[in-house]
């Protein structure tokens, strides 16, 4: 059993756990993700990892219920356990086996879009522990909707947008991105973006046209996460992957979005 340390609700529509994970915590990356089941009757849900510690043992979540497994999860306090909490899962971050001293050369911005903010987190927050500093774009539709806002802060040279204006910038993260650079000077080499299928969809259009390198992570799409159910099959370039063994995250300007939603 993997006991629930901490549970708290981030929004009206968001939860975030701190889950007793001792030996996902020691070898978890950023970009990898865990497999969760409350109990025997309970589904397999695969959630991106939020943060983990690895001398308290534990792996940080945030999910947003979406069916009968999830709307469960969302009822649990701290002290409840998970039967299962099986990870890490996929492939950590490209980032994470480079070379720092080449990496910290690199302009690099990162677009979280709604719960794709918590897989966010992890990435810039290791960047910030290796010496770079990361631009984020963090947009939501409200104000209330916004998450992790203080804990990318921290770590970051944060952007939050909003699609209503209620605060911060107003607009789609794409106005913010192409605000940044073609009216603010900014330039970057690399964009990570993670959210909404539609938002990172229209992130690497834009990037496109802009000539920025793209990743982005195919999360939203896994359910079974170990390859077998193919409900994650995506076609990348001339190639079929599964984002669940070999992702979660591809180049996007290789992905094709349209066959994916569908």
């Amino acid at each position: 059993m993997y006991k629930i340390i901490k549970a708290e609700k981030l929004n009206e529509i968001v939860y975030l756990m701190v889950v007793e994970a001792p030996m996902v915590a020691k070898h978890c990356q950023p970009g990898q993700f865990i497999i969760v089941k409350e109990d025997d009757a309970g589904e397999r849900i695969p959630l991106t990892i939020c943060d983990y510690d690895r001398e308290a043992g534990t792996v940080t979540i945030v999910f947003q219920p979406i069916g009968a497994s999830t709307e469960k999860f969302a009822k649990l306090q701290a002290g409840d356990s998970f039967e299962d909490f099986v990870g890490p899962l996929g492939c950590p971050s490209e980032f994470v086996n480079e070379d720092i001293e080449e990496l910290k050369k690199k302009k690099m911005v990162f677009i979280a879009g709604g719960v794709g903010t918590a897989p966010v987190y992890p990435q810039v927050k290791w960047l910030k522990e290796h010496g770079i500093t990361a631009d984020v774009i963090l947009g939501s539709k409200t104000k209330d909707m916004v998450i992790l806002e203080k804990e990318l802060a921290a770590v970051s040279n944060l952007y939050v947008t909003t699609d209503d204006g209620s605060y911060g910038r107003s607009g789609m993260v794409t106005k913010t991105l192409e605000d940044l650079v073609t009216n603010e000077g900014k330039q970057y080499d690399v964009c990570v973006a993670i959210g909404p299928m539609i938002m990172m969809k229209f992130v690497c259009l834009l990037t496109k046209k802009l000539g920025i390198h793209t990743i982005v992570s195919m999360n939203p799409i896994m359910v079974d996460g170990t390859g077998m159910c193919g409900a994650c099959r995506l076609q990348v370039g001339d190639e079929i992957k599964f984002a669940c063994v070999d992702g979660p995250e591809f180049d996007g300007h290789l992905v094709d979005f349209d066959q994916a939603m569908k």
